[in-house]
């Protein structure tokens, strides 16, 4: 199993990974979960797939088990930031405006972790290990990025993951039902140490 974080500067040197990376997305957000949201050629995407995002795959002899997205909270693209701090400003339908507790942040220190996903047919016996990995490169890939902390949305029962491998994860906004589960924000510091 590998770990890979792509950007649009090294996307060439991996091949066909950050598409099936997309294709993977659009399996579990609009096959699975019946998510509403932009696809073509069988990949899903959105505004916040820019140059100044970055994606975490973790992969197994080409096949994708598990991904998420990073964004700066200082990118603007148009009238979007990133997807948070947007659905906070009532710019996204599908997500409700009252998901944090305090206003987002805008701030280099921090990332924005989104798309967080496990592909529905990763066996049972293996999840664990393909979240450890999915956390690890993520927090790796932050804080080589300049991050200390990570505010992300993430389903509901997550921050007791992160705990168990020794994340700080704070709720930072209730629970709530989006998308037809029960999500919540966090703010995940990078500061501490991983077992």
């Amino acid at each position: 199993m590998q770990t890979t974080t792509l950007s649009f500067n090294n996307i060439h040197a991996h091949g066909p990974l950050f598409a099936d990376l997309l294709r993977a997305r659009h399996k579990t957000f609009i096959e699975h979960n019946k998510w509403d949201l932009p696809a073509a050629d069988g990949m899903e995407f959105d505004q916040y797939d820019t140059p100044a995002s970055r994606w975490v795959a973790v992969h197994h002899n080409g096949r994708i088990m598990a991904g998420v997205r990073l964004t700066p909270t200082t990118h603007r693209c148009g009238i979007y930031s990133y997807m948070i701090r947007d659905a906070q400003l009532g710019l996204l339908d599908t997500i409700p405006s009252d998901l944090l507790y305090e206003p987002a942040p805008v701030a280099e220190h921090v990332w924005e972790s989104s798309r967080v996903f496990v592909c529905h047919d990763v066996p049972a016996k293996m999840r664990m290990r393909v979240q450890m990995q999915l956390i690890g490169e993520m927090v790796r890939s932050a804080r080589e990025l300049g991050a200390s902390t990570v505010l992300g949305l993430i389903p509901a029962n997550s921050p007791r993951l992160a705990r168990r491998v020794g994340l700080d994860c704070v709720a930072a906004g209730p629970v709530m039902d989006i998308g037809g589960s029960d999500s919540v924000c966090v703010n995940i510091s990078m500061q501490t140490k991983m077992h």
